[in-house]
């Protein structure tokens, strides 16, 4: 799964020595982290300022005070988390942010529909796109169904798909399995390292730590804000 890190292909992200300061609080003190591409990798810990703080950095809605970013080797000056999606990183929060009016198959490919005209809307085309992102998570719900009526792993499932819609070669997971009872978070955990296999990285902020070593190649441990 993890080929890249014996080869010559570079990190698909890193940070170097990165600091953020708030104030009266010094959230992130020189962190550093590497994703390669097809690795399935963890920061575990506590719900709080430092994992959200490194997500925000990652995705470009906070800058860095100091510290390099780069991108496949090469530093990256990414402002806007718009920057980052078009990067191919995407993130999946704790909170859904799908919509409930909407069917399965124009949630998985919401750029598309948002802000067209219903007779512009190719839904043909977006159950045929869709469907090739259902399959890659093994979610086997038909695209017309409203996601309404679905359960929270599948809702989750298709935020995911969503993701790779875009092309997505890093996708943050924000508490994955946090909603979820423990045998459909097992289920989840088996379609989600199906992605790896196709080099896309996956980077896990859980705090359930025997869900971090059953599911993880490579775990990053941050302690008061450091590389641990």
């Amino acid at each position: 799964m993890d080929s890249s890190r014996n080869g010559s292909d570079p990190p698909l992200l890193e940070l170097k020595h990165i600091s953020k300061s708030f104030p009266g609080v010094r959230a992130l003190d020189d962190v550093s982290l590497t994703l390669y591409p097809g690795d399935i990798h963890a920061l575990p810990g506590e719900n709080g300022a430092v994992k959200n703080t490194m997500v925000k950095i990652i995705t470009a809605v906070y800058k860095a005070d100091s510290g390099e970013y780069l991108i496949e080797g090469s530093p990256a000056s990414i402002t806007r988390p718009r920057e980052a999606f078009t990067r191919g990183i995407a993130v999946v929060h704790q909170e859904r942010s799908l919509v409930p009016t909407f069917s399965v198959g124009e949630n998985v490919l919401l750029d598309r529909v948002v802000g067209k005209a219903a007779q512009l809307v190719d839904k043909a085309q977006i159950e045929r796109d869709e469907r090739r992102n259902m399959d890659r998570v093994g979610l086997s719900v038909r695209p017309p169904r409203n996601v309404a009526s679905l359960s929270a792993t599948q809702k989750q499932l298709i935020e995911i798909a969503g993701a790779l819609s875009s092309d997505a070669r890093l996708l943050l997971l924000d508490e994955p399995t946090g909603s979820i009872s423990i045998t459909n978070t097992q289920g989840r955990l088996r379609s989600s390292h199906r992605l790896p296999d196709r080099g896309v990285s996956l980077h896990c902020l859980a705090h359930q730590l025997d869900e971090v070593f059953e599911s993880c190649d490579y775990v990053t441990v941050l302690r008061d804000g450091r590389n641990s």
